[in-house]
């Protein structure tokens, strides 16, 4: 590891998007060889599985939300990634309907980026560490919010009525119908507030006087972080070719 000291960017965050998206193209190799060709398909109930999964989400929302804070064009950034999560889904619903994607994390981080954005004054208002703790509570207590009930992630609280799940259409707002499908959803109930405490962590860091830290650079891990969505939009495809070939069929 090495510093840059002539360079603003703090390279140590691109790493560990890095490693996020690392993690995640070895994991969608595992879904689409374990789901996709019924090799097991218990894969993706194993609790390990599931945490290995929830890391991956975790880390991907959070350092989108620190991201935001050196966005020097936020609309324009989110507008952007929500159109490539939309070309996601019409690719997945044309060539593989049975795991096509509505309002995957693209999505997810497009839209969290461009309402966090127009939210910053009033946001910048409360200080970080309050921030933080609100934002990641509200998280908590709306987990549950997409299977039916509000509590403490998966401590249930209560029971949310039948009623307000009715149509598809507020799937993003994590409120599906019963028969809703989507092999990667990420709804903005709740994840919008795990990207907003990723906002507020790093003004937590910056305000701490820690943020000198994220400026060393881990060079192979730093580039691959600063493509990582160039990587999230070839990588399926190539994983799909990859499996296709070795199991003789798409």
């Amino acid at each position: 590891m090495k510093t840059t000291a002539s360079s603003n960017r703090y390279s140590l965050i691109d790493a560990v998007r890095a490693v996020a998206i690392i993690s995640m193209v070895i994991y969608h190799l595992c879904y689409d060889i374990f789901m996709v060709y019924e090799v097991d398909d218990r894969f993706m109930f194993y609790p390990w599985v599931v945490i290995w999964e929830r890391s991956i989400c975790f880390t991907f929302i959070i350092v989108s939300g620190i991201s935001l804070n050196f966005s020097r064009h936020a609309v324009r950034r989110g507008i952007i990634v929500n159109l490539c999560g939309l070309a996601v889904t019409a690719v997945t619903m044309i060539f593989l309907p049975s795991e096509q994607i509505w309002f995957g994390v693209l999505n997810l981080i497009g839209c969290a980026m461009l309402i966090t954005y127009a939210l910053r004054k009033p946001l910048g208002h409360i200080p970080p560490a309050v921030g933080m703790l609100l934002s990641f509570l509200i998280f908590g207590f709306l987990y549950g919010v997409p299977n039916g009930y509000v509590g403490f992630f998966t401590a249930k609280l209560a029971e949310l009525p039948s009623a307000l799940y009715f149509t598809d259409l507020l799937a993003p707002f994590g409120l599906p119908s019963p028969g809703f499908y989507s092999s990667d959803w990420f709804p903005l109930i709740p994840w919008l507030f795990l990207f907003i405490f990723g906002w507020y962590l790093w003004r937590f860091i910056r305000e701490r006087g820690w943020d000198d830290l994220f400026r060393f650079n881990v060079p192979i891990l730093g580039t691959i972080g600063r493509y990582s969505l160039y990587i999230y939009m070839a990588h399926q495809p190539i994983l799909y070719l990859i499996c296709a070939a070795v199991f003789g069929h798409f």
